[in-house]
């Protein structure tokens, strides 16, 4: 199960005192998925999804009733919206962010680098990340000393393809402050580029520098997943666990927490938190997860309920102007259509060029056919080094359609030894084919 990385949501904190996260709305991920803010544990604690959230909304609106004029409160506004339609996996929340930020700037256009990055925020949440990177560079013009704002700045590259500009901008960020946002994605420069020992001892460092439960629980989230992604699932449970005494009933933690347990073989406890995770915050990423994870265990009615979930979800999406996104694309390859597949990772990676959708537009092109198409695909995928054991495992696979058996099954192995759990249906899929004979005519 690699998704999309989440990096940390700095906290923006306006005049009125309301604690906001800017890069919650352009961190790594959660684009088309679910993600790690922040404020995940206090929207659990206060009632269920966006509840804490929703009551900083609600002061915002009183606020403009009484100064309906005040530029930073509106952008404030703006952005919790956008924070809101995460947690809820609302998207209708979306045009009204639009509506409130553009109110805003109107209000305030030159100096107003708020609003700006929360119209970076928005588009990046509603996966244009040519008009958030516009915005973050119109923002930085305003505030050029601002670390959070290089932080927009490199998701923005990041998710553009722009690896060179993304890691300039991080280094930027970590010049101005080095401190849990910049190191946590400084962590990031480095698990990209396949240093998963510098990720994890640079996200160590983000640790130490933690000081709310928060930012602990945030840091150890990522340093559980790139434990888990290395294959070693009992440390993953260990920080997962750790995250979860800091800031209990976090979904994120519980979600990566119930991957470590699935790599284990805890199948029951994995399913039990899975659900709980996907309670409290509904995203389309923890729906197709727990989905998968009912399929693997054989409960196949309950995993197609989630799935139908899922698909849902995707309508909504798209009603409002969301661009479908990898877990689209790779769910209609392994669920669905493929020829539904081909055509989201087509629009995706005109919107969105980045590893992880070369990758699935690799695997739809792949169940569609075109393999020699896929085989140039995921050579772009594996383009920076990247660690990714389902990267290989679709690789592989690709190499096999093009009957070179040998180096697929070379691939499998790869993948394998980077996490052998790293799907709960392909893993499964990886070491049946691992267990078959070697065939005497594989030289590929």
């Amino acid at each position: 199960m690699n998704r999309r990385r989440r990096l940390l949501p700095t906290a923006v904190v306006t005049g009125l005192g309301v604690g906001l996260f800017l890069a919650g709305g352009l961190g790594l991920a959660p684009q088309g998925g679910g993600g790690q803010s922040a404020s995940d544990s206090r929207t659990v604690d206060e009632g269920g999804p966006g509840g804490g959230l929703g009551a900083d909304i609600r002061g915002l609106q009183q606020h403009l009733k009484a100064a309906p004029g005040d530029a930073v409160a509106m952008a404030s506004l703006g952005l919790a919206y956008v924070q809101q339609a995460k947690i809820t996996a609302d998207p209708s929340y979306y045009p009204m962010a639009e509506a409130v930020l553009t109110e805003s700037l109107a209000a305030e256009p030159a100096e107003n680098f708020t609003a700006m990055a929360c119209m970076a925020a928005l588009e990046a949440a509603r996966h244009d990340f040519t008009a958030a990177l516009d915005w973050s560079q119109k923002a930085i013009a305003v505030n050029p000393d601002s670390s959070t704002l290089y932080g927009t700045l490199a998701d923005a590259y990041t998710q553009l393809g722009r690896y060179p500009e993304s890691f300039e901008a991080v280094q930027r960020m970590v010049d101005l402050k080095p401190g849990t946002p910049s190191l946590a994605r400084a962590s990031y420069t480095w698990e990209l580029r396949g240093d998963t020992a510098a990720a994890t001892a640079t996200m160590k460092r983000a640790l130490d520098d933690a000081n709310t439960p928060a930012d602990r629980s945030f840091t150890l989230y990522h340093l559980s997943q790139l434990a888990l992604d290395s294959g070693d699932p009992t440390t993953a449970l260990a920080h997962a666990e750790a995250g979860l005494r800091a800031a209990p009933g976090t979904a994120s933690l519980l979600e990566v927490k119930a991957k470590a347990e699935a790599a284990r073989g805890d199948s029951a406890d994995a399913v039990a938190d899975l659900q709980r995770a996907v309670t409290q915050v509904p995203q389309p990423e923890y729906v197709l997860e727990l989905g998968e994870l009912l399929q693997s265990v054989g409960r196949t009615t309950e995993a197609e309920q989630q799935y139908q979930v899922f698909r849902a979800q995707q309508k909504l999406f798209a009603a409002n102007d969301v661009a479908l996104d990898t877990d689209a694309a790779l769910f209609e390859a392994d669920h669905g259509d493929p020829r539904a597949a081909l055509a989201i990772a087509e629009q995706g990676l005109r919107t969105r060029p980045f590893l992880e959708m070369h990758d699935a537009y690799a695997w739809a092109l792949h169940v569609n056919g075109r393999d020699q198409e896929a085989l140039a695909q995921s050579d772009e995928a594996l383009s920076l080094g990247t660690r990714n054991a389902l990267f290989r495992y679709h690789r592989a696979r690709i190499l096999q359609g093009l009957g070179r058996v040998a180096e697929g099954r070379t691939e499998l192995e790869t993948a394998m030894a980077i996490n052998p759990a790293f799907h709960p249906l392909h893993a499964a899929a990886a070491r049946a084919a691992l267990a078959e004979p070697k065939s005497p005519n594989s030289a590929g």
